[in-house]
């Protein structure tokens, strides 16, 4: 690459839990002779995306080219916060070959994009590529999408009537501005729900999209990096439901943060996540916790019920052994009292 060169940058989007950080840590690992440089933007104070990525970090993508963005959207803050950090990372000594933007599970992609407009930096970057993820096994069930039986038994009294809700309006602006669909997690979908799934996002796109089957973020990096889209160029292909706005709105969702106290087993954690998600329809819990007698962290990671768990490192010296948990929930479903007293009912560890 010549200092004349743009410099690509991949906007990775996909809905809370859809394996996002799991495909940026495999990318990584394996960059494909290049030398990447990472954004993560975390919906929540707490950055557990970003803590992952730093613990992943080798010569090819060193911790300082990664930067973490916590409890805010880039897009609404890009004077602020965007802008300083891709100037920042293109100024560094060897220079980032490409760079990659985690967005939040919760983002709408095209404002995003829009950004990359900037004066500041529109002539030094090019937006190589959007890939969007999509949980398999979260869009064959209809999690995605409203209610479909009810929205029907309207509309044949008032075919005016539209009840998109939150959830199927953020899915379908990733997809729809997307250049690639990674479809994750198949195993747990099986060939019947990937075969839905696929059926469900080939109705979304509003274009043909290359579709690919993707486990524990393993594709190779020539397939997703270096798709030359120039996506900014490119906008009036890519709708969103947002386009009359000039702004989005975030108050479709929310998040809070637990303290929870040291465990006996990850078991009891299990169930009071699982608990979350079916009497308080909970989307995602993302956090770690402290076992008792055990060195290592537990990184809990949720989506709805499906609760993932492991022991990724040592505590470190002086670090604060707090457990500590972010949840997120449309908006009228963050009620931190009763979260608090859900997971607070874990029994310490005596």
């Amino acid at each position: 690459m010549t200092d004349l060169a743009k410099l690509p940058v991949t906007v990775i989007t996909g809905f809370l839990g859809s394996g996002k950080t799991t495909l940026i840590t495999h990318l990584m690992k394996n960059p494909g002779g290049k030398r990447l440089a990472v954004v993560v933007n975390e919906f929540g104070d707490v950055g557990v995306d970003g803590d992952i990525l730093k613990g992943c970090a080798i010569p090819e993508c060193p911790a300082e080219n990664i930067v973490e963005l916590a409890n805010g959207c880039i897009c609404c803050t890009v004077a602020d916060d965007f802008i300083p950090t891709i100037e920042a990372l293109m100024a560094l000594n060897p220079r980032p070959d490409h760079i990659l933007i985690e967005t939040s599970g919760l983002a709408l992609p095209k404002p995003l994009l829009k950004a990359f407009d900037w004066p500041a930096i529109r002539s030094k970057i090019t937006v190589d590529g959007v890939i969007a993820l999509a949980d398999a096994e979260a869009v064959a069930a209809g999690r995605f999408a409203p209610d479909v039986a009810r929205v029907d038994a309207q509309r044949l009294a008032d075919e005016s009537i539209d009840h998109e809700t939150p959830l199927s309006e953020v899915f379908e602006d990733q997809i729809s501005c997307a250049d690639i669909i990674l479809l994750t997690k198949p195993d747990l979908a099986g060939p019947e729900g990937v075969a839905k799934a696929r059926a469900i996002i080939a109705a979304e796109a509003p274009r043909p999209l290359p579709v690919i089957e993707v486990a524990e973020g393993v594709v190779d990096a020539r397939v997703i990096l270096g798709l030359e889209a120039a996506a900014e160029d490119d906008m009036d292909a890519r709708p969103s439901h947002h386009d009359a706005h000039d702004d989005h709105e975030h108050d479709d969702f929310d998040s809070v943060v637990i303290d929870i106290p040291e465990l006996e087993s990850p078991a009891q954690l299990v169930a009071a996540i699982e608990r979350l998600a079916t009497e308080m329809n909970i989307l995602r819990v993302k956090g770690w916790a402290v076992v008792r007698g055990k060195p290592m962290r537990l990184l809990v990671q949720a989506v709805g019920a499906r609760v993932r768990h492991q022991y990724d490192r040592p505590w470190k010296a002086g670090e604060d052994r707090q457990g500590r948990l972010v949840v997120i929930a449309e908006h009228d479903h963050i009620r931190p009292d009763a979260i608090r007293a859900i997971l607070g009912a874990l029994e310490p560890a005596e």
